[in-house]
Parts: C-alpha cells; sequence; structure tokens
C-alpha cells in the first residue's frame, strides 16, 4: 500500500448536508488528526438542523470527535432533502467558509453520493476550495451507492470502536433507522480496512491531488 504523509496539520475545514453526516463519513478521522495535532483548528460547516435538537446533538457530538481542537461549528437552517432549491444559500455559505479558513485538508461529502444534499454540496466544494485537498467522505445508507475509494486513513481499534461509541451516544434522534448501528458502522470501517492493509479504516474519493515527490 503506497502512503503519502501530510505532516503536521494545522487546520482542517469539513462540510455536512445534515447533522451526522461530518461525524458518521470522518469520525475516525477527526479522532485521529485532533489527537496527532494537538490545538488543531477545525472549522465545520453543517447546512441544515440549525436551531432545533439535531444542533444540540451535533455540537455535543463534534466536541467529542475533535478533542483539544479549535472547534468552530456553524449549524445552518436549510431545509432538509431540499438543498438543489436552496443553491445560492447554500454556495454563499460555503464561500463564507473559505473567507475565514485555510485549511490544510477539506472533508466533505462525495460527489457521487446517491443522496441530492449530500451530493450537492460536494458539487460546491470546489468552487470555493480550488487549491485544497477535498477528501469525499462515504456515508452508508439503502441508496448502495457505496463505490471504489481511492484514499484510507487507517484507524485503530480503538478508534474505531470510539468512533462507534459517540455515534450511539450523542445522535439519539437517528437510533430509529434500520442501518444506524454499531454492526453497520464497524462493518464497513472493517472492510475499507481490509482494502488498505489495516484492521480499519475510512475511505474517501480524492478527485484531485498534486504531488510533491521531491520533499
Amino acid at each position: 500500500m503506497i502512503r503519502l504523509g501530510a505532516g503536521p496539520l494545522n487546520g482542517i475545514a469539513a462540510v455536512g448536508a445534515h447533522c451526522d453526516d461530518i461525524a458518521i463519513g470522518a469520525g475516525g478521522t477527526l479522532l485521529t488528526v485532533c489527537h496527532a495535532n494537538p490545538g488543531l483548528r477545525v472549522d465545520a460547516l453543517v447546512l441544515s438542523g440549525g436551531g432545533s435538537e439535531r444542533e444540540q446533538e451535533e455540537r455535543a457530538a463534534l466536541a467529542a470527535f475533535c478533542p483539544g481542537a479549535d472547534l468552530r461549528l456553524t449549524v445552518l437552517k436549510l431545509p432538509d432533502g431540499r438543498l438543489p432549491a436552496h443553491w445560492d444559500e447554500a454556495k454563499a455559505a460555503v464561500e463564507e467558509l473559505r473567507a475565514r479558513c485555510e485549511p490544510d485538508v477539506v472533508l466533505a461529502p462525495r460527489t457521487d453520493d446517491a443522496h441530492q444534499d449530500h451530493r450537492g454540496l460536494a458539487e460546491l466544494m470546489p468552487t470555493a476550495f480550488r487549491d485544497h485537498l477535498v477528501l469525499g467522505y462515504e456515508i452508508v445508507k439503502w441508496d448502495a451507492d457505496l463505490g471504489r475509494p481511492t484514499a484510507y486513513q487507517p484507524l485503530s481499534t480503538e478508534t474505531a470502536e470510539r468512533k462507534a461509541r459517540l455515534l450511539q451516544e450523542h445522535y439519539a434522534s437517528q437510533r430509529h433507522r434500520p442501518w444506524y448501528d454499531r454492526e453497520a458502522f464497524l462493518g464497513l470501517a472493517r472492510i475499507r480496512g481490509i482494502e488498505c492493509h489495516a484492521r480499519y479504516a475510512e475511505a474517501f474519493a480524492a478527485t484531485k491531488l498534486t504531488l510533491d515527490l521531491e520533499v
């Protein structure tokens, strides 16, 4: 397995269409990088759920997923499932996020995600973060849209277990969903781990990156 290290990180931007998207898609990665980079700045943007129980869940959850980080979270009130009809507001929010941060890595949904909100947000990211490494995370769901990832972040067993536990602890509003359980989260992480010669991993789609192999 070919490994490329980014070196010490100073900042990460993470975006989600809904509260819990970031944690489901990249919670293990956040736990890993925040542990390795104390004081890391994390700028997070969620487009929907503002002012509701879900925002409260998200704030508590991301604080737990970003231990020791300088977390700056914005949760907006765009309607769930209607992002294409609110394109201007979503684009403005992404541009505002870009204006206030200079991240080393951007975590966002995949452009080929079957959910229209996820996909719409993913398509906005390169328009604002043109010179950044944007990693598209995956979210398990009934649409069966999981594909062939191009990048992996290995997770320790402790981190994978902690991610699954935090998802259950902090998002009580989602526990009724048939796919929202420990087996699903750890099962996908185990499969992605097999694909990159690790016990567990999170997988991402990297559509474009520039190599600097002279360093």
